[in-house]
């Protein structure tokens, strides 16, 4: 895609528990002509999202379809369990998925954590969502497992969690078709990635920047070759004007005569 084809605007996608504030931020601050629209999308139907072209990229849960999609991992989360605050747990830092053996563990149809073997004891139906499944945590029906970051977002005074030690974890990843990595997805890598704005990586540089990089914008702060090396070396540190660079002649440099008198009665 060329730049004359680019959208007038960067749709990003991204899930739930994933915050893309101080990206966006970051966004606004570089490419101010250029606005960024939120679309927050299941965490199911984010690769969808992204190969109908209803969004740019995607802030979304691993795995993705790596054949069609790319991606780029930024985090792995903690993975908690979500119980009220007077639970038998909550007297331990951590716990361990045995320490849930006797508890009915709520699993959500829209569960992030792809379990192979669910701990604890099974519900008599699978909630519809996490939120859901944080309601019924509230009532006592049972305890969740899910990221710190859904933790967060479906936060109540009434519940607490603990680090759940040897659980399955969740990773957050950037996310874009392959076949639509547009200018703009490179700059939000950049981003992302935390480059400077004066980084040479993401977008490809124009012909202009190119010949600056190569030829050092225009010979500033080039460093000499070495046969110039070698020449000021030879010259005792002489500058270009042919005077000593900040000192007087050493005796014997070439700067006297034998004796001790100047050659000629003046300075080399």
């Amino acid at each position: 895609m060329t730049a004359s084809e680019e959208p007038a605007s960067f749709r990003l996608a991204y899930v739930p528990g994933v915050m893309p504030d101080k990206w966006v931020r970051v966004w606004h601050e570089r490419l101010p002509g250029v606005p960024l629209s939120l679309t927050q999308v299941a965490a199911a139907e984010a690769g969808g999202v992204l190969l109908d072209g209803r969004a740019d990229a995607g802030l979304v849960r691993l795995p993705v379809d790596r054949t069609v999609l790319s991606a780029i991992p930024l985090y792995t989360e903690t993975t908690v369990v979500v119980v009220p605050k007077d639970h038998l747990v909550t007297a331990a830092d951590e716990v361990s998925v045995a320490d849930l053996a006797d508890e009915i563990v709520l699993h959500p149809l829209d569960d992030v954590l792809g379990w192979e073997r669910l701990p604890g004891r099974p519900a008599f139906e699978r909630p519809a969502t996490t939120a859901d499944a944080v309601e019924l945590v509230a009532a006592g029906i049972g305890v969740l497992v899910v990221p710190l970051s859904l933790a967060r977002l479906h936060h109540r005074k009434d519940l607490t969690h603990r680090p759940l030690t040897d659980a399955p974890t969740s990773s957050v990843a950037l996310s874009w078709p392959q076949e639509a990595t547009t200018d703009l997805v490179e700059d939000f890598i950049g981003i992302v990635r935390g480059r400077t704005v004066n980084s040479t990586r993401g977008r490809r540089p124009g012909p202009a920047q190119e010949d600056a990089e190569r030829t050092g914008a225009g010979g500033a702060g080039r460093k000499p070759t070495a046969g110039r090396q070698q020449a000021g070396a030879r010259s005792g540190g002489r500058t270009g004007g042919g005077k000593p660079a900040g000192r007087h002649p050493r005796r014997g440099s070439g700067g006297t005569a034998k004796g001790g008198g100047r050659r000629g009665g003046r300075r080399s």
